[in-house]
């Protein structure tokens, strides 16, 4: 990451997204495993000077999905969490989405905090032929068991925790 471009306020509220969404399909009764590129490839990120950032080993390095997690069959599904403050991809992120689902073919988990559902999923291809995110809420994914009281109280902390903090409430 360019120190530049760092937002710890950002980083901090996208961490605590990926807890609560792991959490979350814990609490279900999913089994789910840290698998993205600050978890399994911690030093990388201390040498990646060291490989080229933009070749194809490069990029696949750079998607990895956050989580794997194990489907109601016992098959297993990549997935990348993402926070946005109001469920809308930044717009880098078409492309980001793009690479994450050539490389890994993941599930993308948007939690947002404008708007419920504050979690919501989406599949390839992401985004329809107006370039609008396609989601559905967590709670309509077939894949996983949710649990809906589970789902409510997440909710619940969404809320609690992830309020913007220079942004003014509707």
């Amino acid at each position: 990451m360019n120190q530049n471009n760092f937002d710890p306020e950002s980083m901090l509220k996208g961490r605590m997204a990926e807890t609560l969404v792991e959490d979350l399909l814990k609490q279900s009764g999913n089994s789910v495993y840290r698998f993205g590129y600050e978890a399994i490839l911690q030093n990388l990120t201390q040498i990646q000077q060291n490989f080229a950032r933009h070749s194809d080993a490069g990029e696949r390095i750079r998607a990895i999905p956050d989580f794997i997690v194990i489907d109601i069959n016992g098959n297993p599904i990549f997935l990348e969490v993402k926070f946005r403050w109001d469920g809308n991809p930044h717009e880098e992120d078409r492309q980001r989405l793009q690479r994450i689902g050539e490389f890994w073919d993941a599930k993308i988990i948007i939690v947002n905090r404008t708007e419920k559902p504050y979690f919501r999923i989406t599949t390839k291809p992401y985004f329809d032929k107006n370039n609008s995110l396609i989601c559905k809420s967590l709670l309509e994914e077939t894949s996983w068991k949710i649990d809906k009281a589970v789902y409510d109280k997440f909710e619940a902390l969404v809320e609690k925790y992830l309020t913007p903090t220079l942004v003014s409430e509707k």
